[in-house]
């Protein structure tokens, strides 16, 4: 059974809301660019940004897909490597009801 978007919608603006309280919270704590480089001199770092970013990717791609218009596509892009997976829960839950749409139509059984 698919999720109704209302569900979409909520579980994305819930996650948001946690994300950008930690965001917050660790920006309180260190320097985000001296942690980068500590991140990506760790041999393990540099796999979870290579993970993060190719993450982006495949986001960006699932996005364009779904967009029409190509300066929503490169609006996403921009927010998304500026405000990391903050923008793909904010697009979700803008989208909520056209992906609960495809999703439905993804379980129904085929037609004959």
């Amino acid at each position: 059974m698919p999720l109704p978007a209302t569900l979409i919608r909520l579980a994305a603006l819930a996650a948001a809301a946690v994300f950008a309280g930690v965001i917050v919270w660790a920006s309180r704590r260190a320097d985000l660019f001296a942690s980068f480089a500590t991140v990506a001199a760790d041999p393990w770092g540099l796999v979870a940004l290579i993970d993060l970013y190719l993450g982006f990717v495949v986001t960006t791609g699932l996005v364009a897909a779904f967009e029409r218009r190509v300066g929503v596509v490169l609006a996403f892009v921009v927010a998304l490597f500026v405000l990391g997976n903050l923008a793909t829960l904010g697009w979700v839950a803008w989208r909520a009801p056209s992906i609960a749409r495809r999703l439905a139509a993804s379980a129904a059984p085929p037609t004959r």
